[in-house]
């Protein structure tokens, strides 16, 4: 708990703040220096914490002592990366099937073709949520995406999905390989959510948007918000600027496109948490389409959705930023 709340990267910092710290010595439970425990006591624990899911266990507590009761307007889901210091993992290359020889073109009449092999949402379809986690890859790899820019980016870990609640809480939380795409997660991630909150919208970026998802997320009685995405649809593309321009041009705005305006939520949770995992030398993960200070408006909303709270992560102005700032001020009243 010490390590997360000081945003210390490493199990060495940890040690050198009890080693200096006396107040938070002792509230750890040790009087003494010569009492605190090795580094690689603390190594041994953490696997310990890491391999019982301790932390996770805690936070569905938390939950669900805190927002079992409350009925959340909206459940923001996406994804952020997290860059590590591991080797990745190599997939296995698997023995290809031994296909059988089939003569070219048309298959012959009343011979069926062989059927196509399921995809993961698919299959999820027919699994429980323990199975559906199982199913999940979870080993190191190398994760690719494009950022808010449209360049591709790629990293050395792990992807965290998140589902966030109105007031920038997470809810439910899924650790996968770093090369899995953001769809994969959602229906799990959804049916982990719904046994702990009573939310009415599901609010997703484009690539949640699958029919099954869709159908999912209905069938837990909740409204998904999704954004289109045209794909090689260039049709659909093409209307979807020009509903855009019509409704600019109208200043009219739909209920559906006000209510998306609240998925910069988790967008700031992960903002947030990726502040947290920089590692000590001051590198860390690179921005991405998450990474939005509480200050910055999203490119799709009006508004701040948090106004209460926006102005804790601004930046403090220096003597000489609000001099000129208020000399402009002067300036243009004169």
């Amino acid at each position: 708990m010490a390590k997360a709340v000081y945003n210390l990267s490493d199990t060495r910092q940890l040690l050198d703040r009890l080693a200096n710290d006396v107040s938070l010595r002792r509230i750890c439970g040790w009087s003494r220096r010569s009492e605190i425990p090795h580094e690689s006591q603390f190594s041994r624990a953490f696997a310990s914490f890491a391999a019982s899911e301790l932390p996770q266990r805690l936070h569905a507590a938390l939950i669900e002592a805190t927002q079992k009761e409350r009925i959340v307007g909206h459940i923001s889901r996406d994804s952020t990366e997290i860059e590590v210091r591991e080797k990745p993992v190599r997939t296995p290359v698997a023995a290809a099937p031994i296909k059988e020889i089939r003569k070219r073109g048309r298959p012959k009449k009343g011979e069926d073709p062989p059927p196509p092999t399921p995809t993961r949402l698919e299959r999820q379809a027919g699994m429980t949520l323990a199975e559906m986690l199982d199913d999940l890859p979870h080993d190191c790899n190398v994760g690719t995406k494009k950022n808010s820019k449209g360049y591709k980016e790629s990293w050395i870990g792990y992807k965290l999905h998140i589902d966030a609640a109105d007031g920038q809480i997470p809810i439910s939380c899924i650790l996968t390989s770093a090369s899995l795409h953001d769809s994969q997660a959602a229906i799990p991630l959804a049916l982990t959510t719904a046994q702990r909150v009573t939310n009415l919208y599901d609010l997703s970026d484009s690539a949640y948007d699958a029919p099954l998802i869709h159908a999912q997320i209905r069938g837990l009685g909740h409204i998904p918000i999704i954004d289109i995405n045209p794909r090689r649809d260039q049709a659909l593309k093409e209307e979807l600027q020009a509903e855009a321009q019509r409704q600019k041009l109208l200043n009219f705005t739909y209920a559906e496109d006000a209510r998306y305006r609240e998925r910069t939520t988790v967008e700031r949770v992960n903002a947030r948490f990726e502040g947290r995992v920089r590692r000590a030398d001051g590198s860390g993960p690179r921005p991405c389409q998450g990474n939005v200070p509480s200050y910055v408006r999203h490119r799709r909303a009006g508004r701040r959705s948090d106004t209460e709270t926006d102005h804790l992560d601004r930046p403090p102005q220096t003597e000489s930023k609000i001099a000129e700032t208020m000399r402009k001020a002067w300036s243009r009243r004169g």
